[in-house]
Formats: C-alpha cells, sequence, structure tokens
C-alpha cells in the first residue's frame, strides 16, 4: 500500500500531516502508542524542514509518502526541493552538555532516530528525500 500527501510548507499545516499519517495507518493494527511515537517523529522532520529548509513559505511543497511494502514495515519518505539539510551528517551533541548550556535546538533529530529504526537522506532525480524506517 501507498500513500502520498502534498502540503504547503506552513506550520499550520502540521496538523493535516498527522492526521494524514494516521488515517493512512489506521487499518494496520498498530498500537496507539506506536503510533504516536512515529507521528511525533515525523511532526518534527517536516517542521524541520518547514521551518529550516523552506522557511516557512506555504508555496514551498513538502511531499509525505507511505509505503508499507509488507505486514510490519513502514517506510515514509519526506520529499522537497529545499535548502539541502543532511541528517546522515548530523552529530547530536552529548544531552548533559545541551541541558547544562540550557540550549534550544538539538533534540529534535535525537528523537526522530530514537523512535525509527532507521532514518537516512539522499537525493532523487534532483529531489532531498529524508527516508524513515520502522519495523513494527
Amino acid at each position: 500500500m501507498n500513500y502520498q500527501y502534498n502540503i504547503g510548507c506552513s506550520l499550520n499545516n502540521l496538523k493535516g500531516i498527522r492526521e494524514f499519517i494516521r488515517n493512512s495507518l489506521n487499518e494496520q493494527g498498530i498500537a496507539e502508542i506506536e503510533m504516536n511515537t512515529m507521528i511525533l517523529a515525523l511532526d518534527e522532520m517536516c517542521s524541520n524542514l518547514m521551518i529550516h529548509a523552506h522557511h516557512c513559505n506555504p508555496d514551498h511543497i513538502l511531499e509525505l509518502h507511505i509505503d508499507v511494502p509488507e505486514k510490519g514495515k513502514l517506510i515514509f519518505e519526506i520529499i522537497d526541493d529545499g535548502n539541502v539539510f543532511n541528517i546522515n551528517q548530523f552529530s547530536s551533541d552529548n544531552i548533559g552538555d545541551l541541558i547544562h548550556e540550557k540550549r534550544k535546538g538539538g533534540l529534535g533529530i535525537r528523537l526522530v532516530k530514537s523512535i525509527m529504526d532507521n532514518v537516512e537522506y539522499f537525493t532523487r532525480n534532483g529531489k532531498n528525500i529524508c527516508r524513515l524506517t520502522k519495523q513494527l
């Protein structure tokens, strides 16, 4: 099963992304806690792209694809053509340092990587692809 959702890069549209994910996966028999954590991870990645790569410009579009190639395996792809942010090169700071320095930021990607089984970033046909994989 494949699902696709295109949305403008306004933070006001994050609710629509959350609803799309929930509605698309509703029949997969996913536990509520698991569903909510995956929605949280995708919400974080989409909001980061909207803010940092597209400067919340609603005329810029994110594509969200969900692929269910087999029972219990989910592949999410966030596709855009904004400024490049390569999550593969992200090095998360020590959490103690973040707390001690009272820095904002740096926790979202750490959270996403702890929720998803695999997070990768690459380009395909001139588009940026952030692929998040989850095995249930």
